[in-house]
């Protein structure tokens, strides 16, 4: 791996914008485990001078988790404990950003008014410590002891968890990452001889096994969520309250006991087969209920890998039928409250709202699940994803796309509000045909010349942009309220306007942020790209860009001003109020 890696960090990315193998290291990880756009690496890469042992913080708005990467590349066969000592006093910092942002470098200082508000949201942090060596066992004893003071404490400021990653673990998670476009999970397990019971219940093979934790750790996908797509919640933190209770008893004294206070995680797979030597072959395992404790798990990975003694209950069962599947996945999590948002899959709106469209486009596909694969007979442009349309409802209909990003705010606070049963499904696909035209120009050659820092924003900034077409619509006919989506869009499609107004909504776009950090900082504040996207104040901004442009428009291009105006005219009944959501 180390050769690779080596080999990688040559290529001209890595030469022109990092100065040093470490940091090469660093930006390679991004690129390749997380699959960060060139932009974006630049941009979260924070090591250098004054950098306070942060190396790279990266923000996972899906997941609502910060990551923060310290790295060690080395040739070496291995790292002492110092890039864990390191890290226990970037913990110990981040309960006060404003004085650590007063003397870090720039970009840091950037980056934490960033964490801090994501921090706000509740977002939780993962600290990554990543090596190309292996960890010495004084090490091993640091990260152990720190592992059991994040479980212990009771921070009021974040949850925290830290994730060890060294030159095998790195291996196989780069292996997994270079799969994640084929995210199925097929893989072999290990059983304990003894251990294991096979056999046959109502049709259906089932094999209930107490499982080491240390292969536990080895079952590919847990870290990036994978393994969970049948689930209907994903991670909940490690600091979660019952998730805290799982790691103090694994690096608990009381360890060997952990399979008697578990209540076991269930596994099912289209296939199973029993292989020699006690090993068990596995197609498309899905995780439905244990991805608390799986994740939690492998935070302590360092702790259980070489235990033999510590075990779970394990259930692996042969469900080939997806409606079976998903009942099952919904039966064994009622254990505990399952959020609102966590089920909104199986909500009556969603599901008349898929059938709804389903029916107008029978080419079409309405994912309503987490993770749910767009099968191979549909065509992706009619594609919808539940929680990819409650973010466009919230930047078109609600005309808040500052809140876009926020998938807990949508699902939980804002649910009744914006998934009304009487949306067409033209509204639909409409509001998805938008923003694959925005997502198309969002890429690093950056053809409409987006300022760069919009790039850097993509969990953010396109659902500004698709506020901005609806508001150029409202513009041009004089109007404040919602246009219809789908009037927009056929009106966009006969007159040949899409790339028009796409293009007058970037250069809006850049208006904005130029004109908002030009007064920012001409008033001695500093601006700070990431707060200006979730503030209202972005949201104005635009606005007052989109209505300045219409203005001067028939000064500039009367020609144009004119095509824009008849091609894109609504009529009174083509518009809605607003939806509240503030």
């Amino acid at each position: 791996m180390l050769n690779k890696i080596q080999n990688d960090i040559k290529s001209t990315f890595y030469i022109q914008n990092f100065p040093n193998d470490g940091q090469r290291f660093v930006a390679w990880y991004l690129k390749n485990i997380y699959h960060l756009s060139d932009v974006l690496v630049k941009d979260s890469v924070t090591d250098g001078q004054k950098d306070k042992q942060i190396d790279a913080v990266y923000i996972d708005d899906d997941n609502e988790k910060i990551h923060i990467i310290q790295g060690k590349f080395y040739t070496g066969d291995s790292v002492n404990g110092e890039p864990v000592r390191e890290v226990i006093t970037v913990h110990s910092k981040l309960a006060d950003i404003k004085t650590l942002q007063q003397d870090c470098n720039a970009k840091l200082a950037a980056k934490l008014s960033e964490v801090s508000q994501a921090l706000e949201d509740n977002y939780s942090i993962s600290y990554e410590l990543i090596t190309t060596s292996k960890f010495t066992e004084d090490a091993q004893n640091d990260i152990v002891a720190f592992q059991k003071q994040l479980a212990d404490e009771d921070n009021p400021h974040f949850d925290a968890e830290l994730t060890v990653v060294d030159k095998d673990m790195l291996k196989i998670i780069f292996e997994r990452a270079a799969e994640s476009d084929n995210p199925t999970i097929n893989c072999e397990i290990q059983l304990t001889a003894g251990k294991y019971l096979v056999t046959n219940i109502a049709n259906s093979k089932v094999i209930i096994s107490a499982l080491p934790l240390k292969e536990c750790i080895k079952i590919p996908g847990i870290k990036e969520g994978t393994l969970f797509q049948k689930n209907v919640r994903q991670s909940l933190g490690i600091s979660n309250v019952v998730n805290k209770k799982i790691k103090q008893t694994l690096l608990g004294d009381k360890c060997n006991d952990f399979f008697f206070f578990h209540n076991g995680i269930t596994g099912i797979c289209k296939s199973i087969e029993v292989l020699d030597g006690d090993k068990i072959s596995l197609k498309e395992l899905s995780v439905v209920n244990g991805c608390q404790s799986l994740n939690t798990i492998l935070s302590c990975s360092e702790s259980i890998k070489n235990n033999d003694e510590t075990f779970v209950l394990f259930r692996f069962y042969e469900i080939p039928q997806r409606d079976r599947a998903d009942s099952i996945s919904i039966n064994t999590n009622t254990q505990s409250a399952v959020k609102a948002r966590d089920l909104r899959s199986n909500d009556k709106r969603v599901l008349r709202l898929k059938l709804a469209y389903e029916n107008k486009y029978p080419n079409g596909y309405f994912a309503t699940k987490r993770g749910e694969q767009i099968p191979a007979d549909k065509d992706k442009n009619y594609a919808v994803d539940l929680s990819n349309l409650g973010k466009y409802l919230m930047a078109w209909y609600s005309q808040r796309p500052n809140i876009s990003y926020g998938e807990k705010k949508i699902f939980d606070v804002y649910f009744n509000t914006l998934f009304k049963p009487d949306f067409l499904p033209e509204d639909i696909f409409a509001m998805e045909f938008w923003m694959q035209k925005i997502q198309a120009i969002w890429t690093d050659k950056n053809p409409l010349g987006l300022n760069p820092t919009y790039l850097t924003m993509k969990a953010y900034a396109p659902y500004h942009f698709l506020y901005a077409v609806s508001a150029l619509f409202a513009r041009e006919n004089g109007h404040s309220d919602v246009p219809s989506p789908s009037k927009c869009y056929e009106l966009a499609i006969k007159n040949n306007l899409v790339d028009t107004i796409i293009g007058i909504c970037a250069n809006c776009m850049n208006t904005a942020f130029d004109s908002d950090k030009a007064t920012i900082e001409g008033n001695g504040d500093v601006f700070i790209p990431q707060n200006w996207i979730k503030n209202k104040k972005s949201i104005n901004a635009v606005q007052v860009a989109i209505t300045n442009y219409v203005n001067f428009l028939p000064t500039m291009n009367k020609q144009m001003s004119d095509s824009l105006k008849n091609g894109t005219k609504l009529g009174l009944v083509d518009f809605s109020y607003r939806l509240q959501a503030d």
